[in-house]
Order: C-alpha cells, then structure tokens, then sequence
C-alpha cells in the first residue's frame, strides 16, 4: 500500500488533469494509470480515488471557502497547482476527516514538491485562514 503522502501526490496529478481537461472524474483518474503505468499496472488505491471523487463532487463548496479566504483571488486566477493543491486540503479537512494540521503540512508539501516557495506561503495563509475559521464555527 503507498504512503498517505504519494497518494496525496497522485490525487493531486489527477486532480490537474481533471481541471485542464474537465472530463468525468473516472476518465481522469483511469487516463492518469494509463498513462503512468504504460507497461506494468500496480493496483490502484483506493485512497487516491476517494480523495480525487471527494474533491471533485465538493468541488462548488470546496471552492467557495477557498474564495472566501483567499483575499483578492479568484479561484479561476490561481495557478492551477496553487488551486488543486488548496482543493485537496480543505476537501480533507472539511469531508475526508483528516485532522486540520495534517491537511495542511501535507498540502505545504505538495506545494514544495510541485510549485514553489511563494505558493507555498499563499497556500499556508489560505488554508490556516480556513482553519481558523472552522474553528470558530464560521
């Protein structure tokens, strides 16, 4: 079974396909192990499918907190890996039952791996401004 971590890491790839392409989730998911796994095919996990499936069937509410905490951003003018990665980590804290910091340094880690310094520092204010919002209950 893949660490927690990787998983996180392939539901974020799939994600970014998803939002490029805007095809059904399923689609998305089976053109990522397609395409990563052209000659051997690993079984999938399932934990990576119920993080992207989660994701994109909150992605309107999901959506929403992100824009309410990420002063003078909209959604659609973040970078797409900035967005994703967002959209991973509140979906975990808010549905997927992940502790809130937990949600958080995984997504600060995605943003290292996959974006950069300045993101990573946009996604930390983001997420602990929704952090701290859940809990006061807003």
């Amino acid at each position: 079974m893949p660490s927690r971590r990787r998983s996180r890491q392939r539901a974020l790839q799939i994600l970014f396909l998803w939002d490029a392409r805007r095809q059904p989730v399923d689609e998305a998911i089976d053109a990522y192990y397609d395409t990563l796994y052209s000659e051997e095919h690993p079984e999938r996990d399932s934990f990576v499918a119920d993080l992207v499936r989660g994701t994109v069937e909150h992605v309107a509410e999901v959506d929403e907190q992100i824009s309410k905490h990420a002063e003078h951003w909209r959604i659609e003018r973040m970078p797409a890996v900035d967005r994703n990665v967002l959209r991973l980590a509140v979906y975990e804290m808010t549905r997927g039952g992940t502790p809130a910091p937990v949600s958080i340094d995984e997504a600060l880690e995605l943003a290292r791996r996959f974006s950069n310094e300045e993101s990573v520092q946009f996604v930390n204010g983001v997420l602990d401004a929704i952090h701290r919002a859940m809990a006061r209950g807003a």
